[in-house]
């Protein structure tokens, strides 16, 4: 008879990496990698692109932006945008994820060194 422990922690494995997509900001035509563990704000800002943004929770709509291509999660259950906004590909960049290829337009996005 084989006795088995359920709390028995068996061999650890290494976590992949989070999947990743090219995100292009129209029109600077200033592209950056995005993974799935961050917002578009963070891995623009990783990238030295400043996209313009307040709050950071999906409230202000500062970084109120369009997605010309590609689909997004939010980190937030409700963010402030409404459902027309939604289907006109507007989004909050503050509080998107990347889940695919995107093409976004932000007029406002700076170069992060641009502003010394």
């Amino acid at each position: 008879m084989t006795q088995t422990f359920p709390d028995t922690p068996g061999p650890t494995v290494p976590d992949a990496p989070a999947p990743s997509y090219p995100v292009l900001i129209e029109p600077q035509q200033w592209a950056f990698e995005a993974d799935t563990t961050e917002s578009l704000f963070e891995a623009a800002r990783r990238a030295g692109i400043r996209l313009p943004t307040m709050c950071r929770n999906g409230t202000c709509r500062a970084c109120f932006s369009r997605v010309h291509s590609g689909s997004v999660v939010y980190r937030v259950e409700r963010p402030g945008l409404s459902s027309q906004e939604k289907k006109d590909g507007y989004i909050l960049p503050c509080v998107a994820i990347a889940q695919s290829p995107l093409v976004v337009e932000s007029p406002l996005a700076t170069k992060i060194d641009e502003q010394a």
